[in-house]
């Protein structure tokens, strides 16, 4: 048995609600992840950086430049989210639920899909990171 295997490790392994990957690099997601970890005070997220060295992408089964695109979130029974879910699930853990359901409602859930996925795409050039390739969508 080693460190990472002793008996009192699968209710620390179980005691997240939601695995976040985040992109340590990009400004607003340190100050996005920086707040969550404020508000975490009963440590129901998992907060991994993507950008911290000797990450492997490979280990959650999707590639980087897939993380890339957009955030990730990883439930304790191993299913992975993407996009306004990993929010909705973050925020719920903060004791936010309030503000889950409202982006739940018709109409309103369709319009943070959308503006979600304009961010993710121009997350790189929106915080100065851009490189030639980026270009506004």
């Amino acid at each position: 048995m080693n460190n990472l295997d002793s008996p009192g490790d699968e209710k620390i392994k179980m005691a997240w609600a939601v695995e976040v990957f985040f992109d340590g690099d990009c400004p607003l997601c340190r100050r996005e992840i920086g707040c969550l970890r404020r508000c975490d005070r009963r440590g129901q997220i998992r907060f991994t950086n993507i950008a911290a060295k000797g990450f492997d992408a490979n280990d959650l089964g999707v590639n980087y430049e897939r993380l890339m695109e957009e955030i990730h979130g990883r439930l304790p029974d191993g299913r992975v989210i993407r996009g306004v879910e990993v929010f909705r699930r973050l925020y719920a853990a903060v004791g936010w639920s309030r503000l889950v359901a409202v982006t739940r409602w018709p109409g309103i859930a369709e319009v943070a899909e959308l503006a979600y996925r304009v961010f993710a795409r121009n997350r790189l050039r929106l915080t100065g990171r851009c490189t030639s390739a980026c270009q506004v969508r």
